[in-house]
């Protein structure tokens, strides 16, 4: 075993067998914090996103914050129970992209999966922004490094999901119990203060002056900002085969446990924040100020709070690393990705995802300078693309199946289609010019670079199809070894010896690069007599790869109905690190070689002992 090996085994773990497979399943509950996080820290900022919005037209308008978060959870109802049918009819998973493809078409699929790609990278990018947002709201000194500390926590998450599901799975399991529990104790004070007569708002540390009207454009922009609080809904319908048997009982139970508890806790933050007239300040969150205020000031209590909150929002971004790579198995495996997507890693991951999920998520982080506010405007649009035709494609599945009670099934997927698609609308209108274009047109160049993989790979499958073939054509070709002969060693001596056991049409060509090298090799031509003729090609601007490609152009165009084949006779060190002492005119060749439709070549290695 190598270095390289010794410590991607020492930090990973050692490599899993294909039949563990089977035991790295997740529990109901180990299953709810890896794959609810993303919904359920999404309240951490989403009650912030709709009082951001309304405090354009002064404080007085905070008080649409209540009804639009109600109408917001009206809307969660419908999508909890639009997925668990869902979950229902589609127990190996695919979520959007596979409802879609199977009831929908190939372009309606394709357009929910590149919503749902973008949605994933946004999701861990968002996440991690919000809670470094946490932290600085604790530590005020790290604001100014908000963006390396992003950067590193999605490298550390990314490193973890390498290790495998299990134990990813238990590394965010307590983080997200121990957030939940801390939201439910804020919450709960908050409440028994608010109806005990003891909440006290808090001071307004800076002044919010009068903008503009409150108008429906502002109810709807601010109701959109606030459907953030909806992501991640998906999560579950996509990795149902990641639970333990019976997988889609256990799934539809998780979603059903998810729903409730995203439903009280984003419905009590945005409550209590009303009441206390609490307003997003520029260096801390909504949460810190509730926090701060029902626990009477920045103690032990308030600490705790923001910690879990910050790890939640940290670990949020595993629900994207949780299913992005299973979405690009998906894909791959319809050819519409490239194939390594379906390959399964050492420890039985879906590493090639994971490991694009954390570039894409970096990048997004350096170049949005890791604002959540610059990101949020980007976020929702892609998952309300991907519930709109999920559940159109419901509607249609309901309608060909008409199982038992198929038509209420159908009027529920129906509303939420309405619901969703009119939510989408929103979204994109008072998005649009704040960032919703860009994902736009994303989705519009995945599409097609998804179409053109597909297209690649089918005509691919058709020139090597065998189909019509009724028995192997034996040709009686001519064959013609070429031998490139760089300078004369025993490697060459082993070249030499192979080509003439394999025909007698054997030449062997220099490219006079060094005089010396030159010199060398006819002196041993004239000595060994190895009968094989030796052409040398002089090269003034000491170059290769061009007088050799001439060479072979000259030998193709004598012979037309001869196989030509190039050897090319190399010396392998001991060592992989000796190896950048040598010079690469071996790999240049082949890669020439490589897209020469006529030719073919061999690699000839000679390893050496030391």
């Amino acid at each position: 075993m190598d270095l390289i090996s010794k410590l991607k085994h020492f930090f990973m773990g050692s490599p899993l067998p294909s039949w563990e497979y089977r035991h790295q399943r997740l529990s109901k509950r180990v299953a709810l914090a890896v794959f609810s996080s993303d919904a359920l820290s999404s309240v951490a900022y989403a009650t912030e996103e709709i009082l951001l919005v309304l405090m354009l037209a002064g404080s007085a308008a905070l008080a649409y914050s209540l009804p639009i978060s109600l109408f917001i959870l009206i809307l969660l109802g419908i999508l909890i129970v639009s997925y668990s049918q869902t979950i229902s009819l589609y127990p190996k998973g695919g979520g959007s992209y596979v409802v879609a493809k199977d009831n929908l078409g190939k372009t309606p699929s394709l357009i929910a999966a590149s919503a749902l790609l973008l949605d994933y990278i946004l999701t861990v990018a968002v996440s991690v922004a919000a809670g470094v947002a946490a932290l600085t709201s604790a530590f005020p000194s790290l604001y100014t490094h908000k963006v390396i500390i992003g950067v590193v926590i999605i490298i550390i998450i990314t490193f973890i999901n390498l290790k495998g599901v299990k134990e990813s799975g238990a590394f965010f399991a307590v983080p997200t119990y121990l957030f939940v529990i801390s939201m439910l104790a804020m919450i709960g004070i908050g409440f028994y203060k608010f109806f005990t007569g003891t909440l006290s708002p808090v001071v307004v540390q800076t002044q919010v002056t009068l903008a503009t009207d409150v108008t429906i454009f502002l109810i709807l922009r601010a109701f959109s900002s606030g459907c953030t609080a909806l992501t991640g809904i998906e999560a579950i319908s996509d990795g149902v085969l990641v639970f333990r048997k019976p997988e889609s009982r256990n799934a539809r139970i998780t979603l059903i446990a998810m729903g409730l508890i995203l439903a009280v806790l984003f419905f009590g933050i945005t409550f209590i924040a009303l009441k206390l007239h609490v307003t997003p300040l520029q260096d801390r969150t909504v949460v810190s100020s509730i926090a701060e205020s029902i626990f009477g000031g920045r103690n032990i209590l308030f600490f705790a709070v923001q910690i879990f909150t910050m790890l939640i929002l940290f670990l949020a971004a595993n629900t994207g690393f949780a299913d992005f790579p299973r979405l690009c198995f998906f894909l791959a495996r319809d050819k519409f990705l490239p194939r390594q997507f379906t390959n399964l890693g050492e420890r039985l991951v879906f590493s090639n995802g994971i490991i694009l999920l954390g570039f894409s998520s970096i990048t997004l982080i350096i170049l949005f300078q890791g604002s959540v506010h610059l990101l949020i405007p980007l976020y929702a649009i892609g998952v309300f693309t991907s519930f709109t035709l999920s559940q159109a494609g419901m509607v249609k599945k309901h309608f060909t199946l008409k199982e038992n009670n198929w038509i209420i099934s159908a009027i529920i997927n129906g509303s939420g289609f309405i619901i969703t698609f009119v939510v989408l609308i929103i979204i994109t209108v008072t998005k649009f010019v704040n960032g919703a274009w860009m994902i736009i047109v994303l989705i519009l160049l995945l599409v097609t670079l998804f179409k053109l993989i597909n297209r690649h790979y089918n005509s691919v499958a058709r020139q090597l199809s065998v189909e019509h073939i009724t028995k192997i054509p034996f040709h009686s070709k001519g064959n013609i070894f070429i031998i490139f002969i760089p300078t004369f060693h025993n490697g060459i001596v082993q070249a030499l010896s192979f080509a003439k056991s394999l025909s007698k049409d054997v030449v062997a060509v220099h490219v006079k690069i060094n005089e010396k090298d030159t010199d060398l090799i006819t002196k041993n031509w004239d000595k060994l007599k190895p009968g094989i003729q030796l052409d040398l090609i002089d090269s003034p601007y000491r170059k290769i790869i061009d007088p050799l490609m001439k060479y072979i152009d000259a030998v193709e165009k004598k012979y037309p109905n001869n196989n030509v084949t190039v050897i090319i006779p190399e010396f392998v060190p001991k060592k992989i690190w000796q190896q950048i002492l040598h010079n690469q005119v071996g790999l240049a060749i082949r890669t020439a070689i490589y897209f020469r439709k006529k030719t073919n070549y061999l690699c000839m290695s000679y390893h050496l002992e030391k």
